[in-house]
């Protein structure tokens, strides 16, 4: 991997790694620009992003854009956010219901020059306990609710949130502290991000 941000994209773009392994096929979806002050890091594209090529495109990216009080507009404009999961492929779905995790080899090879090339990011969202392992190693606790919970913590590099999954909402329920308090705190570290 060489070069600018754009040549580390399309690179990214072309990676065929995991394609005997990837139930359907290999299509990475990432997005981002030098400019760029927000870092959005989820676990993996779903079936319809991996459809579309849009990331957060699904139920998920509509619960995450309330998180954040964000239209699809603002959400999608490169110039400010930019959106590298940890898995760039869709895994495919497990027998049990739900993804398979992000393959092990992607974030590795991908994550670290992205990162480096992407200068301007001032805060990092790790959406999911795949993306909080993945940054925080041993900084993170014990549970995805504790790392959560312990926010303040990974300041101001770091905010980590729960997955907006449908498949949380139980957890949203159970932890009425998440929209109490940081979701108003993401708003606005989101808001200095972009803007300050």
């Amino acid at each position: 991997m060489t070069g600018d941000l754009e040549d580390l994209f399309e690179q990214a773009r072309a990676c065929r790694l995991c394609a005997g392994v990837l139930p359907h096929g290999c299509r990475p979806v990432l997005r981002g620009s030098p400019s760029a002050r927000l870092l959005i890091v989820g676990q993996a594209p779903g079936a319809r992003v991996h459809a579309t090529g849009i990331p957060w495109n699904d139920p998920s990216g509509d619960r995450l854009r309330q998180w954040l009080a964000m239209d699809r507009d603002a959400f999608y404009d490169e110039s400010r956010i930019a959106i590298v999961p940890m898995g760039l492929c869709y895994p495919g779905t497990a027998p049990k219901g739900g993804d398979y995790p992000p393959r092990p080899e992607c974030a590795p090879l991908w994550h670290p020059p992205l990162r480096a090339a992407l200068t301007g990011v001032r805060l990092t969202l790790l959406v999911g306990s795949y993306a909080q392992a993945h940054y925080l190693g041993n900084r993170r606790r014990r549970t995805m609710t504790d790392t959560v919970a312990a926010w303040r913590d990974y300041l101001p590099e770091f905010l980590p949130l729960p997955h907006p999954s449908w498949r949380n909402t139980a957890w949203l329920k159970k932890n009425p502290w998440f929209d109490a308090e940081l979701v108003p705190a993401l708003r606005r570290r989101v808001d200095e991000a972009l803007d300050g």
